[in-house]
C-alpha cells in the first residue's frame, strides 16, 4: 500500500538535501509517493504568505509532512513559520534523537539519546508579553498546564516503551520556578508510577547541562518543557558533531511534520556542499512513524556504513571532498548492494 506525504522542499539549501533524501526513499522502494507544496520564502514570492492555504490542507489531508529548512523574513510582520505550524496542527511533542556517527567532530562516541520537548506551551507563548511604555521594562508569561504537560510525559515514557528505552529523566527548575515547573514535575511523578518498567529519574536543569557535558551515555530520553527542551535539544545535538546531524519530529494527534531543524544556509545555497543527513534522518524517524522501522534502520545503518568507507564522497563539513549529490549516490549505492 502506498503512503502520500506533503513535501516541502524549503529555502536555501532545503531543495538540495530534499533532492538527496527522495532519492535515499526512493532507493529504499518505501512505496511512498511525494506532493510538493511551498512555504518559505518561496511561498511568499509566489502567493504573498509564507506557509499558503494549500499547503495546511494537504498536511492536514496526507497527515504527514517532510520539510527541509524554512526562512522567516527578519522584521515586523512575520512569526516563525515553524511556530505557526505547531500551533495550527497542535503539534505538542518535538522529538529529537542525538545519535553518534563516525567522521564527526563529536568528543563522544556511543550517544543515543532522545529529548522530547513540550512544543506548544511553556514560555513561548507571545501573549502575556509586554513591554513597559518606556522600555524600561518586559513581562512575559510562562503557561504550564497539567492537559499539556500529561499528554508530554506519556508521550515520552510511550515511546520509552515502544524503543526498549531503560530511562526517562524529567527536567524541570520547580525548586525556583514553583509554579509552572513545580506543576510539570508533579505530573511527570504521577505519570511515572503509571511505567513501573521504565526508570524515572528528576533533574533540575542545570544540573542536566552539566551532567549531560560530563556524563551524556547515562541519559536515555529526557522529557521537559519548551525553552528548556529547545537548548538541551541543541546541547545533546553538540555531543553528536552538531546540528548537521540533528532530525527533528513534531508530533501531533492526527499530524506529524519531519524536518532538519538546522537553518537554510543562504551562503552556501547552490554549491552543492550542503549536508544532506540531518533530513535524511528526519525521513529515517517519518519511517519509523509510518510503521516501516526496519527502513529506517536502513537509513541509519547505511549513513554510518558511508561515513565509515566513502570518505571522499561525503560533504566536506564532515570531512570529506564530496558533494551533496555523492553523498546521496553514495547512499543509494549502499542500498542497492545490500
Amino acid at each position: 500500500m502506498s503512503q502520500t506525504i506533503a513535501v516541502l522542499k524549503g529555502d536555501g539549501i532545503g531543495p538540495e538535501i530534499m533532492d538527496a533524501t527522495l532519492r535515499v526513499l526512493d532507493a529504499l522502494e518505501c512505496g511512498l509517493k511525494y506532493e510538493f507544496f511551498d512555504a518559505g520564502l518561496t511561498a511568499l514570492e509566489k502567493h504573498g504568505t509564507l506557509v499558503p492555504a494549500e499547503t495546511l490542507e494537504a498536511i492536514e489531508k496526507y497527515r504527514v509532512a517532510l520539510k527541509g529548512p524554512l526562512t522567516t523574513p527578519v522584521g515586523k510582520g512575520f512569526s516563525s513559520i515553524n511556530v505557526q505550524l505547531r500551533r495550527h496542527f497542535d503539534l505538542y511533542a518535538n522529538v529529537r534523537p542525538a545519535l553518534s556517527f563516525p567522521g564527526t567532530r563529536s568528543r563522544y562516541d556511543e550517544i543515543d539519546l532522545i529529548t522530547v520537548r513540550e512544543n506548544t506551551e511553556g514560555a513561548y507563548l507571545s501573549e502575556g508579553q509586554t513591554l513597559s511604555y518606556d522600555g524600561e521594562t518586559a513581562l512575559s508569561s510562562i503557561r504550564v498546564t497539567r492537559k499539556g504537560s500529561e499528554r508530554i510525559l506519556r508521550y515520552a515514557f510511550e515511546l520509552a516503551r515502544q524503543r526498549g528505552r531503560r530511562k526517562v529523566t524529567a527536567v524541570h527548575k520547580a525548586n525556583i520556578i514553583k509554579t509552572s515547573s513545580g506543576l510539570f514535575l508533579e505530573v511527570a511523578r504521577e505519570v511515572a508510577e503509571e511505567y513501573p518498567d521504565i526508570e524515572f529519574q528528576e533533574m533540575i536543569v542545570d544540573n542536566a547541562c552539566m551532567q549531560l557535558v560530563m556524563d551524556p551515555q547515562q541519559f536515555d530520553v529526557v522529557v521537559t518543557t519548551n525553552l528548556f527542551g529547545d537548548i538541551l535539544s541543541d546541547l545533546c545535538a553538540g555531543l553528536v558533531g552538531g546540528l548537521g546531524l540533528a532530525p527533528g519530529s513534531n508530533i501531533g494527534t492526527d499530524t506529524a511534520i519531519f524536518e532538519a531543524v538546522h537553518g537554510s544556509a543562504p551562503d552556501i545555497a547552490g554549491k552543492k556542499i550542503a549536508n544532506p543527513c540531518a533530513l535524511l534522518l528526519a525521513a529515517a524517524d517519518m519511517l519509523d512513524h509510518l510503521g516501516m522501522m526496519d527502513k529506517g534502520t536502513q537509513i541509519r545503518d547505511t549513513i554510518r556504513q558511508v561515513l565509515e568507507t566513502a570518505r571522499d564522497q561525503v560533504t566536506p563539513d564532515m570531512g570529506g571532498s564530496g558533494t551533496t549529490d555523492t553523498f546521496a549516490e553514495a547512499l543509494v549505492s549502499a542500498l542497492r548492494n545490500d
